[in-house]
């Protein structure tokens, strides 16, 4: 079998270190990103001659650039780019800002789009490779609390759907995983609240706020075989569009289409009524 190149972002815990760990395992090459150089070095010493760690700040465009021409220059090709790193937010819509609502859009939308689209000229040119864009199952659903952080995700589902097709015709994959509470830090230290708090908001989104910090540690989620089944995926002929990871979230996606199930039975005679 060949051996195929991946970038995969934000591989310093999580997720993301469970599938570079897991890629690495397989007799892949994997370059990872991080934001700290001390963690770059730790990266390149435990995995030496198997995988290479660079610099990168999603938030930045150069530092975006430079991470392709390192790519480029250095492999000449990418099989896989894996958009895992993101930022977590949890707070009522009102009780957040619009720097904070900013700040969530920047890593977890214009970030991600910025890398995939100057990556894209590459993979056109070599007519191969597979996008695969770590979404949430608060991609899919929304969530009292959440809702900030599910915007950022829906748009990122958003674009990534309308780029499959886009790509398709070209030979390029991409495939959209939306997993579901996983044993990451995601609910510790690396998630963000609102500063602010509204106390007429504590029975819904205070809730939501109060249930993720309880569940830190004891999410059904196990990373290793979520980046097993991330790693299996990319070998079929056809992945999937969407991939939810974790019982939990097939339940969300259910759920929100027996919801639109719902509203469409309800409502067809409505939606019918106004045309021509």
């Amino acid at each position: 079998m060949t051996q195929k190149t991946w970038l995969i972002t934000g591989v310093s815990s999580g997720l993301g270190q469970a599938l570079a760990q897991t890629v690495i395992e397989r007799g892949d090459r994997v370059i990872g990103t991080f934001r700290q150089q001390a963690q770059i070095d730790a990266f390149n010493d435990l995995y030496p001659n198997k995988a290479i760690g660079i610099k990168l700040d999603l938030t930045n465009p150069g530092s975006i650039q430079h991470a392709f021409e390192f790519v480029n220059s250095t492999f000449g090709a990418l099989d896989v780019l894996v958009n895992n790193a993101g930022l977590g937010f949890a707070g009522a819509i009102e009780e957040t800002s619009n720097e904070e609502t900013r700040a969530v859009f920047e890593a977890n939308f214009f970030g991600v789009i910025n890398l995939t689209k100057t990556f894209l000229p590459l993979f056109r040119q070599q007519k191969s490779g597979h996008i695969i864009q770590i979404s949430s199952h608060g991609g899919f659903k929304a969530f009292a609390g959440f809702g900030i952080y599910n915007a950022s995700k829906f748009a990122l589902e958003g674009f990534s759907e309308a780029l499959a097709q886009e790509i398709e015709p070209l030979g390029i994959k991409l495939t959209i995983v939306e997993p579901g509470p996983f044993r990451t830090n995601f609910a510790g230290s690396s998630l963000k609240f609102a500063e602010q708090t509204i106390d007429d908001y504590l029975a819904t989104a205070g809730a939501f706020k109060e249930k993720l910090k309880s569940v830190n540690g004891l999410q059904e989620g196990d990373p290793n075989k979520a980046a097993t089944a991330i790693y299996n995926m990319t070998t079929m002929e056809k992945p999937p569009l969407r991939l939810p990871l974790g019982k939990v979230a097939l339940h969300s996606l259910t759920s929100k289409l027996a919801s639109v199930q719902t509203d469409l039975d309800n409502y067809r005679s409505v939606a019918e009524s106004v045309v021509y």
